[in-house]
């Protein structure tokens, strides 16, 4: 994974569910107890997450609709309308609640006033070499991110003039740049999140998404720590099928 390359990109949990590794063992365990899984004696969330690794995803054994049980919830904050368009793609075990344009003008407008610097609503790469998805090699430029910047502020201020004209918020923001900054909730069971991973931290993956994992992994490191380590030495960063 990558050094982070926005300063204002960010990721919170908003709430989990606790005891993860245990409930996913409890799944588990209903499908061979002849008794109700809740309750059989469980075992501690670190032997659960010992399981868990042990009898469902060691092997390749590819057990894992119990992972589909603990839910965690983050705020993902000012990464670029790009990135929410890529990650809403995995639809499945997701929910997704996401910053609209049509409500959220006052950061645009105090762009347009020169209240704000450009940058709070847009995003642009730092300046460097890059590569495209073939592997060719290009340099962006101080001088063309200058003009970038340049243009993303023109472009609020066209968007501040079109309100006052009394243009809809929907129709004004269609000139604004594709990567405005963008907030959104989602939400994710252990399994999605694993196959967002899988897609979404590999080397190919546009550079943004990747800095999306590296904020989202800690966070599932935190929650799911025996998942998390097997899933590190296993899949992390090797572009394997998602299961």
């Amino acid at each position: 994974m990558t050094p982070l390359i926005d300063p204002l990109f960010r990721v919170e949990t908003i709430a989990r569910t606790p005891n993860p590794q245990q409930l996913a063992w409890l799944a588990a365990h209903q499908c061979v107890s002849d008794q109700p899984a809740v309750d059989c004696d469980r075992p501690t969330e670190a032997n659960a997450g010992e399981y868990v690794v042990k009898h469902l995803l060691k092997g390749n054994r590819g057990h894992y609709s119990p992972l589909e049980a603990p839910q965690i919830s983050f705020n993902v904050i000012d990464l670029p309308h790009s990135v929410m368009q890529q990650i809403r793609t995995h639809r499945i075990g997701w929910h997704f609640s996401v910053q609209s344009f049509r409500y959220t003008s006052d950061r645009i407008i105090s762009v347009a006033n020169g209240e704000l610097d450009p940058e709070r609503f847009v995003y642009l790469r730092p300046v460097g070499a890059y590569t495209d998805r073939q592997g060719k090699r290009y340099d962006y430029t101080a001088v063309a991110r200058a003009d970038d910047l340049n243009w993303a502020l023109l472009s609020a201020i066209r968007y501040a003039k079109s309100l006052q004209d009394g243009y809809s918020e929907e129709q004004a923001r269609g000139g604004l740049p594709f990567d405005v900054r963008q907030s959104w909730v989602m939400s994710a069971n252990v399994r999605s999140l694993m196959h967002l991973f899988d897609l979404r931290s590999k080397a190919d993956a546009q550079l943004e998404c990747q800095q999306l994992c590296e904020l989202l992994w800690p966070h599932f490191e935190e929650w799911v720590p025996a998942i998390a380590e097997w899933y590190k030495e296993n899949r992390l960063g090797k572009a394997r099928l998602a299961p």
